[in-house]
């Protein structure tokens, strides 16, 4: 059967692909007499793990050829491992209450379900006891997790004895369903019609009005209440997202200008405490941040005293979809009266060029709905310190910085909630599963305050033997890449080594032999890989590869001045600090040059497609999910073109809805298809046909230049899958197939 999209060479995956035979599952090849991708490799339902009650788009095919045994065996093998890790639970919030028997906690966590192709939600709860003598602490797990099944989201309210769950409609007649909740029961039930607002994303919990006033030309978002009090009118307070004459893309974006805004709910003078009548006339608008270009994630002081807020003004002042950030706050008037100008105070400047060792700036994306400490001035917040995610401590009086999690640790941190002045957070590395640690607060002679990080006895959950077994060799360490052809315009700070975290097995080092490795980059350009677990990642050192993964300059993490000094050089300063680390590593005797192979997505796929034409002897395979491999041709047609614009030139002020044929040149001179001709490294494509920033014909365009050329190459195409090509059965089916390509070529 060739493929249905009408595209030679193209394998048409739905979300998973299943032939007329519920037991067997389809998984793609090459057929060698057509010359184009068929659906021919069937595999028994129980060899890969599924269930052949599963539902899912299906396929019909005229000619089924069968696996070689090898290829089966391998397939079936791999599946059941990486059904293993991709199924690993996330940590993805807690809540601490204070009730008459001790602290409670609350954790909502998710897990991939491979049969309905979702994220499963549930949550656990459990008591906290603590032993001051020995300073052991203990979560006392519920025997079994709730699951959320429908819930879109859900919040508890502070005190823990109301619980608002959110049910979005699987259509677009049905409502959207709040539900709060008591311990035993259901207590409300609100329907909200799709005329009056679609689905329903939500921080916190509050009645469901529309609020007069707020223009339409501004895109609400993370709403808190301003402080309550007698006599004294009630503000709601939120971000707000200017749409220009055309709105562009803002998931992953950060340089769309924003401001703090203030409407007022219920008006003190009026005598009562019911908001404003729709009937009359609303209520004005005031801009807060009127003077900066980027505010958001409102937050008041435990006092009301202040409102605190985040900006992003070096993204949106640059052009750059992400920078270093900056903490800010605003006096919030006692008597609820707002005046039409107000004075911004600096907390956390912008860091350019940080010394060793010292605070690399701020890049946090949000905060806390409580993260206050008992005193009420200091707040504690996570952060990006070069590699890794740390947990900071910062005190809103003397403006003094700290790391409250470990110095020594080369992990990532996370802060979840507070327990009074302790702290409970989720720790994990690339070798080890995400854990909940204990931070317990201790103060020092001259008053600062610490923390004593205790592993609880009871952990939130326990991995399969499987993955435990995979990752009991592995260990991780940090290197430091000098870069090469160090310029005297660049600047102090984008002169620094980059960092690249190296992911090997102790059994190589015993054997005197390198396991293949795989380089590893990431997209945006201005994001960054932690030293956090990820599970395909584990995966896929689990089955014998070493991992090198780069944060070249312009990654989040090392000041701005690193961060800028990429826009205007994408495709070859970022390309060269890969190639760096890759021959630092071969020069540390941690990678045998005949066994490299090289995986990236969006920018990374940039990257990975840059890599194996500018250096074609480098890589002995490669994968590229959804990139981008020529600049002149997604200008036109992706959600965010002033990307295409600002990496190219450095320079937001040359966008233009109106390319020149100069800009389209300098386009294609900077992308990857420009070095097509030198490419000789077998590839792999995973592609989402629904992705709006790197669309599918940026893929296709490059896979019929490598086609063309004789070039192997495989392609996987997701119908119903957008950029992050990260649903369930995506996350499954790509790295699958990412292992059996890789191992074909390194003959693992």
């Amino acid at each position: 059967m060739t493929n249905s999209t009408g595209v030679e060479g193209v394998e048409n995956l739905s979300d998973a692909a299943w032939l007329q035979n519920p037991g067997l599952y389809t998984l793609g090849g090459y057929h060698q007499q057509s010359r184009s991708y068929q659906m021919y490799f069937p595999v028994p339902l129980q060899k890969v793990g599924l269930q052949d009650q599963l539902t899912m788009d299906s396929y019909g095919t005229d000619t089924v050829k069968d696996l070689d045994q090898t290829s089966e065996e391998e397939y079936a093998t791999q599946s059941k491992l990486i059904k293993e890790f991709i199924t690993i639970p996330s940590i993805d919030k807690a809540w601490i209450f204070n009730s008459g028997s001790g602290p409670q906690a609350m954790v909502a966590m998710s897990q991939a379900n491979l049969l309905a192709n979702k994220r499963r939600k549930f949550m656990l709860s459990g008591h906290i006891s603590k032993e001051s003598s020995n300073l052991s602490v203990n979560f006392h797990w519920a025997p079994f997790p709730v699951e959320m099944t429908g819930a879109s989201a859900f919040a508890p309210s502070p005190s823990g004895l109301k619980l608002l769950v959110v049910r979005n409609p699987d259509d677009k007649e049905s409502p959207t369903k709040f539900e709060i909740w008591s311990s035993s029961q259901l207590e409300k039930e609100f329907h909200i019609p799709q005329k009056v607002h679609g689905s329903v994303y939500v921080d916190g919990c509050g009645e469901v009005e529309h609020i007069k006033g707020v223009p339409r030309s501004i895109s609400v978002g993370q709403v808190v209440w301003s402080p309550s009090s007698k006599g004294v009118a009630e503000y709601l307070v939120f971000a707000g997202w200017l749409g220009d004459k055309r709105k562009f893309g803002i998931k992953y974006c950060y340089n769309r200008p924003c401001s703090i805004y203030a409407i007022k709910f219920r008006d003190a003078s009026s005598g009562s405490d019911e908001p404003k009548d729709d009937a009359k006339e609303a209520f004005p608008i005031h801009n807060l941040t009127k003077s900066i270009s980027s505010g958001f994630s409102p937050l008041f002081s435990k006092d009301g005293k202040f409102l605190l807020f985040l900006s992003a003004k070096t993204a949106v002042d640059s052009g750059a979809h992400w920078g270093t950030e900056s903490l800010h706050k605003i006096n919030w008037p006692s008597d609820g009266k707002l005046s039409e100008s107000t004075d911004i105070v600096d907390l956390i400047p912008v860091v350019n060029c940080p010394d060793d060792g010292c605070f690399p700036g701020l890049y946090v994306t949000g905060l806390l709905s409580d993260p206050w400490l008992s005193d009420g001035h200091t707040l504690m917040l996570s952060s990006y310190w070069h590699s890794c995610r740390v947990i900071l401590s910062l005190n809103m009086l003397s403006g003094e910085l700290s790391r409250a999690s470990p110095n020594d640790s080369d992990c990532s941190w996370s802060v979840l909630a507070l327990d009074g002045d302790d702290i409970v957070a989720v720790c994990s590395s690339p070798v080890s599963v995400p854990e909940i640690k204990y931070g317990k607060k201790v103060v020092d002679p001259a008053g600062r305050p610490s923390w004593q990080w205790l592993d609880i006895q009871n952990p939130i959950f326990k991995s399969s033997e499987k993955v435990t077994s995979g990752l009991s060799s592995l260990e991780f360490k940090i290197l430091k890449v000098p870069i090469s052809n160090v310029s005297e315009c660049l600047t102090k700070g984008a002169k620094k080594p980059i960092e690249a975290i190296y992911v090997s097995s102790s059994k190589s080092k015993e054997n005197g032999i390198c396991d293949p490795l795989a380089v590893i980059v990431h997209g945006g350009p201005h994001s960054i890989a932690p030293c956090s677990f990820s599970k395909t990642l584990a995966y896929l050192s689990s089955i014998g590869y070493s991992l090198l993964i780069v944060n070249y300059r312009g990654s989040l993490g090392f000041g701005e001045d690193a961060l800028q000094s990429l826009p205007g050089k994408v495709g070859s300063q970022d390309v060269n600090d890969v190639l760096s680390a890759v021959d630092h590593a071969v020069e540390m005797g941690l990678a045998d040059p005949s066994r490299i192979t090289v995986l990236g997505g969006s920018h990374g796929g940039f990257l990975t497609t840059h890599l194996i034409g500018q250096a074609p002897n480098k890589f002995v395979a490669a994968a590229a999910r959804n990139p981008v491999c020529n600049l002149a041709s997604m200008v036109g047609i992706t959600d965010i073109p002033d990307w295409c614009f600002f990496e190219a030139y450095g320079d937001r002020t040359r966008y233009t809805e109106a390319p020149s044929p100069e800009d389209m040149s300098r386009f294609h001179q900077m992308s990857p298809i420009s070095h097509i001709s030198k490419v000789k490294t077998p590839t792999l494509f995973l592609l989402g046909t629904m992705d709006l920033r790197v669309p599918i014909s940026n893929g296709i365009q490059y896979v019929r230049a490598l086609k063309e050329k004789g070039i192997e190459v495989k392609v996987l195409v997701f119908p119903n899958d957008n950029h992050p090509l990260d649903r369930p059965q995506t996350d499954y089916e790509s790295f699958l197939n990412i292992a059996v390509w890789f191992n074909k070529y390194c003959k693992l």
